[in-house]
């Protein structure tokens, strides 16, 4: 028997979704295979650093002008003074999450501007 694959595909041209979906199931079960798009795996394997899409902002030190990285940071997170403070004196630490590059860049930039020294994750 000749494989014919013109076909085949006019008959799944014609079948119901139910049939489709009966197909799918008989397939996966015959071939021991699964339908399921591998979307995690895909992600884990692809590894590309340009499709991240968040970004977080970590303050690495406060560098030598603390007291105007300490108002900075006051100013992006909307913290206290005292909370303020507090995370540039226990450095290394996580100033904002889940930021788009561009917003995670704009306050990487202006706390180097103040003299600390940032990294995005």
């Amino acid at each position: 028997m000749a494989f014919d694959k013109d076909a085949i595909i006019s008959q799944l041209k014609d079948a119901s979704i139910t049939d489709l979906n009966d197909l799918v199931k008989a397939i996966e079960e015959e071939f021991d295979v699964s339908a399921a798009a591998p979307v995690a795996a895909a992600g884990a394997a692809g590894g590309d650093a340009g499709a991240k899409s968040t970004f977080d902002v970590e303050l690495t030190s406060g560098g030598a002008g603390k007291i105007k990285v300490i108002k900075e940071i006051k100013n992006i997170t909307g913290l206290g003074l005292k909370e303020s403070k507090a995370m540039v004196d226990d450095a290394p630490s996580i100033v904002k999450e889940g930021l788009s590059e561009d917003e995670a860049n704009d306050i990487k930039d202006k706390l180097e501007a103040q003299g600390a020294t940032v990294t995005l994750k």
